[in-house]
């Protein structure tokens, strides 16, 4: 995609933020389906560290030499912390699913983003989050415990501790995405900035990919799964979600990113042949209602 599409100024609605975040979001949701289709015996460790690892890579081609103008930028606090972020991000995601089950890690992580978010920017930028963030918010929010909450069921010990990874997780995921947002406020293009981060993160990853990705990485099936995660829910949503930070609160877009489990769930019923109940499918109901309330916050 050219700079005049992603970075110049909106002049339709397609470029707004918040559309550009739902776009995004709907591409991650379309992961687990493909993880799915994976070998048997590739971990979600490995799994994770190649749609971040590679992908990240294939951000830092998108954006070329823009990216290093980042990296020569002076300033390179943001761009550590983003990076060590998006590092933690995946590697404490994945292994909150395995340790605790898909539906405790999703909701952990994905849940706790907003309130991270939240907290983030009131601390750090003094941003006062009005009613409709919060309505919008606890909506999205349960709704997520709706779809996934015959998760909860029967969790054992490991649940903890995969619910502590998912807050870890979840606070990697606000950490990089306000970094960028911090960043593209300082000037440089979204491109840019998601290249230069989620390249440097990469430099982390690509490590335990080589140490955990054999069973993924040693078939056809499992390089087409990986090939896809690092190229559509990676690259593609990125570049998306990195163009929509440009007009979009940290803790706006967390919110819109909860659109990622409704995506999920409908494909999971569509292609995996998995069932949801009528709590889920309400679930999916309140994420909606959240979603256009936030996204249509002026």
């Amino acid at each position: 995609m050219s700079d005049q599409l992603l970075d110049a100024p909106a002049r339709a609605s397609f470029r707004s933020g918040p559309l550009l975040v739902l776009l995004a979001s709907a591409l991650w949701g379309t992961t687990g389906t493909a993880a799915s289709f994976a070998p048997a015996g590739a971990s979600p460790l490995s799994i994770g560290a190649a749609t971040m690892g590679v992908g990240g890579l294939l951000l830092l081609a998108i954006a070329g030499r823009s990216a290093f103008e980042v990296l020569r930028s002076g300033r390179p606090g943001l761009l550590v912390v983003g990076a060590l972020a998006v590092a933690v991000y995946p590697l404490a995601f994945y292994s909150s699913m395995a340790l605790a089950g898909v539906a405790i890690g999703t909701v952990v992580t994905l849940g706790s983003a907003p309130v991270f978010a939240a907290i983030l920017e009131r601390v750090v930028d003094g941003v006062r989050l009005d009613g409709r963030w919060a309505v919008s918010a606890a909506l999205a929010v349960l709704g997520l415990l709706l779809i996934t909450g015959g998760g909860w069921a029967g969790a054992d010990a490991n649940a903890l501790l995969g619910a502590l990874l998912g807050l870890l997780g979840g606070a990697g995921y606000v950490v990089y995405s306000w970094s960028a947002s911090r960043m593209m406020r300082r000037g440089h293009g979204s491109r840019a900035v998601m290249g230069a981060m989620f390249g440097a993160g990469a430099l982390v990853l690509l490590p335990v990919l080589a140490l955990t990705g054999g069973p993924l990485l040693s078939s056809p099936s499992g390089l087409a799964v990986a090939g896809y995660l690092a190229v559509i829910p990676m690259g593609l949503a990125y570049v998306l979600f990195g163009a929509g930070l440009r007009h979009t609160s940290t803790s706006a877009a967390t919110t819109l990113s909860l659109l990622e489990p409704v995506v999920a769930a409908i494909l999971g019923v569509l292609v995996v042949g998995e069932r949801l109940d009528a709590g889920a499918w309400f679930g999916t109901v309140l994420i909606g209602a959240g979603l256009v309330l936030v996204s249509t916050r002026r």
